[in-house]
């Protein structure tokens, strides 16, 4: 292959259509809007959602539950990854991240108790679950909720 060979693929490349340029260009008078209406109007489009002033779905289908705005969502730490932190070490939220067991602290740290802690440790986070905390404290850490 030279240089003086290339060529764009077939049908890759295609001569724009001239709107509005007179009947005789296919694309003239109406300008492939069609006769009249909204669609026909500069600037005339309908909403996301809009059916012709049909109810929309949005509207029709049930609304159910109920959202809580100040719901407070907490990273969580089970106890088989406390296994990463070394015998006797105290173990603060940043460590957490730092250990890449937690991406974001979002509204605090709460260590459930699903698994097997090997370690002593003493952990401080936001919350801790019952058995998390009894789990710890059997295996001879302590628990601080911060």
């Amino acid at each position: 292959m030279n240089l003086n060979e290339l060529h764009p693929a077939e049908g890759s490349r295609h001569v724009r259509k001239r709107i509005g340029r007179g009947t005789s260009s296919g694309q003239g008078k109406t300008s492939g809007r069609g006769q009249k209406g909204q669609k026909a109007r500069s600037g005339g489009k309908v909403r996301l959602g809009f059916e012709g002033g049909q109810t929309p779905l949005f509207r029709r289908i049930p609304k159910r539950g109920f959202t809580n705005l100040n719901r407070k969502e907490y990273a969580v730490v089970n106890l088989d990854d406390l296994n990463v932190f070394e015998d006797g070490q105290n173990v603060q939220p940043a460590d957490f991240i730092e250990a890449g067991i937690v991406k974001k602290e979002k509204a605090g740290i709460k260590v459930l108790g699903n698994g097997e802690l090997e370690r002593k440790l003493n952990v401080k986070a936001t919350k801790f679950s019952a058995s998390a905390k009894e789990a710890i404290e059997a295996a001879g850490g302590s628990c601080e909720v911060i």
